[in-house]
């Protein structure tokens, strides 16, 4: 007798915070700008930018996809309510890259989790880098001129069931 797992559907991240077009000189920047937004909104506990900023300082989240995207994130603790926070640049920002010390990668797509359990916190990191590596997805994100067209966007791809 053999038994199948099927994984239970996860439910869809909320997209808490859509910034399109930002500016930013230094992924420092890019990050205290949605730090501070997701703190106006309540979505993260006080201590979650100083956290952050940490996090990304130790493990870096550039990384050389087919466009460069940084996944940066906190840990749960800092989070009040779970979802996501997407940004694109208006221009390249250096980040870190991931698993390259040293190395760093022209970032134009920000993708944060707000993830407040520690055993989805891989699961939706692995999902959202399945989203990242579509190259044309990414292109189209990167073109929405204002907020509300990348929310519209990313509602539809990165927050729905199109991978299903």
């Amino acid at each position: 007798m053999t038994y199948e797992h099927t994984p239970a559907p996860r439910a869809p991240l909320a997209l808490h915070l859509v910034l399109a077009q930002c500016e930013a000189a230094s992924s420092a920047e890019v990050l205290e700008t949605l730090a501070a937004q997701l703190l106006d909104d309540g979505v993260v506990s006080a201590d979650f930018p100083r956290a952050l900023a940490e996090r990304e300082a130790a493990y870096p989240t550039g990384l050389p996809t087919p466009i460069p995207t940084a996944i940066p994130h906190a840990d749960p603790q800092h989070v009040q309510r779970p979802g996501l926070a997407l940004a694109t640049l208006a221009q390249p920002v250096a980040f870190g890259e991931m698993a390259a010390p040293g190395r760093e990668v022209a970032v134009r797509l920000v993708a944060m989790p707000l993830l407040t359990d520690a055993r989805e916190h891989l699961a939706a990191l692995q999902r959202l880098m399945g989203v990242l590596r579509d190259e044309q997805l990414v292109t189209q994100l990167l073109a929405a001129p204002d907020d509300a067209s990348l929310r519209a966007l990313a509602e539809q791809h990165l927050t729905g069931e199109q991978n299903a």
